[in-house]
């Protein structure tokens, strides 16, 4: 590592924890009425200044209620528009430094950086006793996740994922739909995505070009093994490498998925069953790929429902979709109208819902029942749907933990956190269906991986564990309490 460049372990340990005992701005409600804090507004730290990191700093700033303090990335060519926009805030490319010299200058943290520092990031702006909001999927690991709730039990800010979609109107009528009684039990539901829209199940590439000017390259690794640079990464096809990204599952999941949890208030998966695409090269020779997900997937998830009956969940990638429901006329759109390669299909013991990506569009099976639904509305709407995501979060970091933990759609704890569990889930099925041993064969293919939730353990194929967790390169702070 570049040590003029990267803060040392040591050092940012030591000096954060100087920091967790120093005091903060305090919210103007903690301090009592007419006394006027050091700031009216949220002070926000964006970690993450480009790409969509940079859609939610600017989404936070027009609530209305932030003020956004600091910038945070690794890479100057993608902070350039917000540092214009942005122009008081101060700009690091070590979040480390950052957290080290002035946690005393912002309340909370907004992590918008590709997913195998989302956690890394989040857990110890945590420990500063910061709000955080992180982009999905919440974290790159099972085990990444699980630290994640348990900070937030015990250092009490406020947390949300950044999964808008849960916020809008139409995952309410889901629910509504669904606890009125008009589909009857639910017993399966099929998500689907057109994704990945970016390189995957590829070899990595053997050309080194060199590192662009204003790219820290090492920085942008961070927790990841090191390897030379390669063009075709940054700064959006890693999604593609199991080093960095969580392939189309984890990318759209969050969006699609989210849905299901909020309608039936899922926890972790018993069950996972999965089958990827596979790639042949010349003379008919299988092509092994373990660096990158494949360019398809479908895998099935069990539940327990909360009455103790198995609910199905069926997930579909790369353009794989369910079955047609016979309810659906011929020319009728399956899932959503606007982005048509992605839905949900509930299939209940007494009829049919669906809907899109974010939960959008939802509709009764056959559409012609949608129009006559006369259902209370139980669940209170947010102003302006996904848009209203970020002003929630702000608003509820304001009202403080007590008060503003109730307010968000995505915490951490009862949701973002087991939604995203279940996702990884998925991914550790993926690796271990093409998991090669010694022998060059694949021993996680054709069985069924059962899964102890509480423990984060695979209990019947121990090869699959290794994806639980994974080892953070030498000179990066782990998750620890």
């Amino acid at each position: 590592m570049n040590q003029k460049k990267n803060y040392s372990r040591r050092k940012f340990i030591r000096n954060t924890a100087l920091a967790g005992s120093a005091f903060f701005i305090v919210p103007r409600h903690v301090l009592g009425r007419g006394y006027v804090a050091p700031s009216d507004k949220l002070l926000v730290a964006g970690v993450g200044a480009g790409g969509k990191g940079g859609d939610d700093i600017r989404h936070f700033a027009k609530s209305g209620n932030a003020e956004i303090a600091f910038l945070v990335d690794v890479d100057d060519r993608q902070a350039a528009q917000n540092r214009k926009l942005f122009p008081k805030a101060k700009y690091y490319n070590d979040w480390r430094e950052l957290l080290d010299k002035e946690s005393k200058h912002f309340d909370a943290v907004s992590v918008g950086t590709p997913d195998h520092t989302h956690a890394i990031v989040a857990f110890h702006a945590m420990q500063l006793n910061k709000h955080v909001y992180v982009q999905k999927p919440l974290t790159h690991d099972i085990w990444e996740s699980r630290m994640l709730g348990e900070a937030a039990k015990r250092y009490k800010v406020v947390t949300q994922m950044g999964d808008q979609g849960s916020s809008n109107d139409g995952v309410r009528d889901l629910r509504e739909w669904y606890e009125a009684g008009l589909i009857g039990e639910i017993e399966s539901v099929y998500c689907w995505t057109n994704r990945p829209v970016w390189p995957q199940g590829i070899a990595w590439p053997n050309e080194k070009p060199s590192v662009p000017e204003g790219l820290n390259w090492d920085l942008w690794l961070g927790t990841a093994p090191y390897r030379e640079y390669e063009g075709n990464v940054v700064p959006f096809n890693w999604r593609g490498w199991w080093d960095y990204g969580t392939g189309a599952l984890g990318d759209m999941a969050c969006h699609i998925v989210g849905p299901v949890f909020k309608v039936l208030g899922l926890g972790f998966p018993t069950e996972v069953t999965c089958s990827t695409s596979t790639i042949y090269t010349g003379n008919f020779q299988q092509g092994y790929f373990p660096d990158s997900p494949p360019v398809s997937s479908s895998v099935h998830f069990k539940y327990k429902s909360k009455n103790g009956k198995d609910i199905k969940l069926h997930w579909m990638d790369g353009g794989i979709q369910p079955e047609r429901p016979d309810e659906l006329g011929p020319n009728e759109i399956m899932g959503g109208h606007g982005d048509k390669g992605n839905g949900v299909l509930f299939v209940g013991t007494k009829g049919k819902m669906m809907c899109g990506v974010y939960g959008l569009d939802p509709t009764l099976l056959p559409t012609s029942k949608t129009k006559d639904i006369k259902v209370p509305k139980k669940y209170p709407r947010i102003p302006g749907g996904a848009e209203g995501h970020y002003k929630q979060w702000v608003d509820a970091c304001i009202a403080g933990y007590e008060k503003g933990h109730k307010m968000v759609d995505s915490p951490f704890i009862g949701y973002a956190v087991p939604l995203t569990e279940s996702i990884l889930m998925g991914n550790l099925a993926i690796r271990s269906f093409n998991y090669k041993d010694a022998e060059g064969k694949f021993p996680g293919r054709g069985i069924t991986l059962t899964w102890d939730g509480p423990n984060m353990k695979v209990t019947n194929f121990e090869p699959a564990n290794q994806y639980v967790k994974r080892t953070y390169r030498d000179g990066w702070p782990d998750l620890k309490f």
